[in-house]
């Protein structure tokens, strides 16, 4: 039997996919608090010998916003719902650089990352919602294009894809291939995390997936390589999403700790894939908290490691191993 994989890939996006959600002012903290989230990680990654891939959107590469400007693809997006898209008066509130709009800018923390010998993959150049109407394939490349040069020029290789808010488009894959992808993020195969666009249905999925999180009503969201292999590129789904500490819901800590840990330890004992994902952003508050449950995992991961040589591989070092490359 193969040994198990635990694999962790984080959707590193910063203001670029809260824009349309939630304001500045509302989520500032948060958003301010990767600049410390993103070494802390690293440092406890390196601790427990944890491969991890950061989805990184194309924005986030720049130094500069004349840089960024220059660099923009020539088909963008035309979402029906012009709010969607970042290319519509939004520039406007860009700083000029890093050091005085962190909210916009990341090329020293990406920097760090690949010190670290972490992945970098793409979570596209603008943080592309692939199943808005009025958007197409043509754009989707030009956007993917757009996000392999500017990873390039920072001596970056771009394999592992995210979709941005979860919005999987099979019709897509081809794309992804073309330019030189070998695996994704996938969504759970649970009713409960079906690929939707903004709407109705994705608001009505929201109490069942957060109960999920504590109570095991999706499964153990474990895969086989041979379940993962049959796309078009390598399909790494996601096996459970690391919500964020709630000091509302700190009671039930121990339940949410659990519903990740007896997964993983299926995955360990019967050799399959467990796939854990968040965003930096989403540790900017209650820091502390944050990282004591997670380091709690990782404890449980090398408990693991050392039982059944259950192993930390990040998407791109998958997709390797799983295509004989």
């Amino acid at each position: 039997m193969a040994n198990g994989k635990l694999v962790i890939s984080l959707d590193f996006e910063i203001y670029w996919g809260v824009r349309d959600a939630v304001t500045l002012k509302q989520y500032g903290e948060h958003l301010l608090g990767v600049q410390k989230v993103i070494p802390l990680l690293l440092d406890l990654f390196k601790q427990y010998d944890i491969q991890a891939t950061f989805a990184t959107v194309g924005f986030l590469f720049f130094n500069t916003k004349e840089e960024l400007l220059k660099n923009l693809p020539n088909k963008k997006p035309e979402y029906k719902n012009a709010k969607l898209s970042p290319y519509t008066n939004h520039f406007d509130s860009v700083g000029e650089n890093e050091k005085v709009d962190p909210f916009h800018f990341a090329s020293s923390l990406i920097q760090q990352i690949v010190n670290n010998d972490q992945e970098i993959g793409s979570h596209t150049f603008s943080h592309y919602y692939c199943l808005e109407k009025g958007q197409t394939k043509e754009e989707f490349k030009e956007d993917l294009i757009a996000a392999k040069k500017m990873a390039q020029k920072n001596g970056i290789e771009l394999k592992s894809f995210v979709f941005p808010r979860n919005q999987y488009n099979k019709d897509y894959l081809n794309v992804c291939r073309e330019l030189g992808f070998t695996c994704y993020r996938g969504n759970e195969k649970s009713w409960l995390f079906s690929s939707e666009s903004f709407g109705a249905d994705n608001f009505l999925r929201r109490p069942f997936r957060l109960l999920d999180s504590y109570l095991n009503l999706s499964g153990k969201n474990c895969y086989s390589s041979e379940e993962m292999k049959d796309q078009v590129i390598l399909n790494i789904p996601s096996s459970r999403f690391l919500r964020p500490y709630s000091k509302k819901l700190k009671a039930f800590e121990n339940l949410r700790l659990k519903r990740i840990t007896d997964s993983m330890g299926y995955a360990a004992k019967k050799g399959l894939v467990y796939h854990l994902w968040w965003h930096p952003h989403n540790f900017g508050n209650n820091i502390q908290e944050n990282f004591s449950f997670l380091e709690k995992i990782l404890i449980h991961y090398k408990k693991l490691n050392s039982e059944f040589n259950f192993e930390s591989l990040s998407m791109r070092q998958l997709a390797k191993e799983l295509n004989n490359e």
